[in-house]
């Protein structure tokens, strides 16, 4: 069972990503933000981490950033729903920076789990 990270910070849609990633078969931890996520990663050591990129205090870049500086092997995707300047300002940036893969919001659960799936897989 891969072991999943979920950063988000908006309560509600993080608990609907937990649910649906458990319900598909991944052991899954939560942060509400960048500097969480630091603290349980160090715990957890999650297979992927799925970060959205805008929110308070640590935001997805930076944390993205972080956390291939510790473990230059984890697999990242990550996840916008664009801000002031929409997902596609972010998005790239988030891939240049190392993430394996992006999702736009609102994305269906296939689309997740699939991307999901489809960078556990592959290296």
């Amino acid at each position: 069972m891969a072991k999943v990270l979920v950063i988000e910070d908006e309560d509600s849609f993080r608990n609907v990503l937990v649910k649906m990633l458990s319900k598909a078969g991944f052991e899954v931890r939560q942060a509400g933000d960048g500097n969480q996520a630091l603290e349980i990663c160090a715990k957890f050591m999650p297979d992927l981490v799925l970060t959205d990129i805008i929110m308070p205090d640590k935001e997805g870049l930076e944390t993205i950033q972080e956390l291939l500086e510790i473990n230059p092997s984890l697999k990242i995707v990550a996840m916008s729903g664009g801000g002031r300047y929409g997902p596609n300002s972010y998005l790239p940036l988030a891939e240049k920076l190392g993430a394996r893969a992006t999702l736009q919001k609102p994305f269906m659960r296939e689309d997740l789990i699939n991307t999901i799936n489809s960078v556990l897989t592959n290296d």
